[in-house]
């Protein structure tokens, strides 16, 4: 026969929907903070990947230069086969190499014996603080 104590132990045997509310909650408030933790991680990341796109681009100019005698005229060149008579190419070999971890091409301008590559950044907008080169 049960005693007055085991039936009452036996209601008692499950979690109130407030215990469960609030462990969902807790859980929520700890999934929030590494979420945020784990975005400013992810941009780091996407910057550090924009720099070593920036110094492959910039290493496959420095070839082409070594094969061509003259800096290439656009990216395009790096891939493609133009009516350079010494192309050793191509320097890149995918396109894909040309874009920057946001989706924007890679800006790459020239002068005389010099030239630059960046990439825009996270806004995407070229001549902002946020331009990686």
């Amino acid at each position: 026969m049960k005693t007055a104590n085991q039936e009452y132990a036996r209601k008692d045997a499950g979690f109130t929907l407030i215990e469960i509310l609030l462990v969902v909650v807790i859980i929520g408030m700890l999934a929030a903070v590494a979420g945020i933790k784990l975005t400013g991680k992810m941009g780091q990341a996407q910057r550090n990947v924009a720099k070593q796109g920036v110094a492959v681009i910039e290493q496959a100019i420095d070839l082409y230069e070594v094969d061509n005698g003259k800096l290439p005229d656009s990216l395009q060149n790096l891939m493609t086969k133009g009516n350079e008579i010494n192309w050793n190419g191509p320097y890149l070999k995918k396109a894909e190499g040309l874009k920057d971890p946001w989706g924007n091409e890679y800006q790459y301008s020239k002068s005389a014996n010099n030239y630059t590559v960046i990439s825009a950044g996270p806004d995407g907008a070229f001549g902002t603080g946020d331009d990686i080169k």
